[in-house]
């Protein structure tokens, strides 16, 4: 990072998740461009709009390009923004006036609404399943497995428990996963526990080096992080997924996101939470 690159303000009257998600996606358009980053959450009032247009005004003064990308709904605050030196992105607020010349209503403009509770039932079912996740983690429990909706397989370091905690939070689905070992990949069989479940199934790989890379990190110099036993228990774990029908996909260069929305379309969740 240089003295002259661009800054990104990820500006919220909330968390800043949104503004950060949404944001952070439009410059990854621009992969030659690095960009300092800050997300600056509970802008809500225009006292502590008009300080963060200080931090704004402060770097364009500096000779750097200060882009705001800003959630905030409250129209006095969003004036305070725009008018700093930044280039301005309102995420919200260019859409919500479209939205309610179509819908014939008004937008309430109350802030927090993306992360805050919501619908209670859904935030319900989200914390629930991260419960169920967190139980579940790696096979350290087979309670109740029955109740699971989704039950990711995987070798070691496969990236079975950011997915499975991912799925509960976002998406509020009971997600419990499973670690294939020696025993499993040499009588080419679903683990005893999960084989009544396979139509819930999930299968993860990667590949060789970036496991072995993984492994490497956590116990290196070992067998297990060995470039020829990852080989050796990818290529079983795909043989296992082909024979007993279950769906998988390759964690080696996507992100918790993308493996998510394949599972998510895969395995049909159309009703998963927002």
């Amino acid at each position: 990072m240089t003295d002259t690159c661009p800054v990104a303000f990820f500006v919220s009257d909330s968390t800043g998740i949104t503004a950060e998600t949404l944001g952070s996606t439009l410059i990854t358009q621009f992969p030659d461009q690095p960009f300092e980053r800050h997300t600056v959450p509970f802008v809500v009032t225009v006292e502590r709009a008009r300080q963060v247009a200080a931090r704004i005004d402060a770097v364009a003064a500096a000779g750097r390009v200060p882009v705001v990308f800003s959630t905030v709904v409250d129209p006095d605050i969003r004036g305070v923004l725009a008018g700093s030196r930044g280039f301005f992105v309102d995420l919200f607020g260019t859409h919500i006036p479209q939205l309610e010349t179509a819908l014939h209503a008004t937008a309430s403009l109350q802030p927090g609404r993306a992360h805050g509770l919501g619908d209670a039932i859904h935030y319900q079912r989200r914390m629930s399943a991260v419960e169920y996740a967190m139980e579940h983690d790696d096979g350290q429990s087979v309670r109740a497995l029955e109740r699971a909706d989704l039950i990711l397989i995987a070798p070691s370091r496969c990236g079975k428990t950011p997915t499975s905690m991912y799925l509960a939070l976002q998406h509020g689905i009971r997600a419990a996963n499973f670690p294939l070992v020696d025993e499993d990949f040499e009588q080419h069989c679903l683990p005893a526990p999960v084989a009544p479940y396979a139509g819930k199934c999930f299968g993860l790989t990667s590949s060789p080096m970036r496991l072995s890379q993984v492994r490497q990190e956590r116990r290196p110099a070992t067998v297990y992080a060995s470039l020829a036993q990852c080989s050796y228990e990818l290529r079983n774990a795909e043989e296992m997924y082909v024979l007993n029908g279950i769906p998988h996909v390759s964690s080696a260069s996507m992100s918790v996101e993308e493996i998510s929305a394949m599972i998510l379309q895969q395995m049909q969740f159309d009703d998963a939470a927002p």
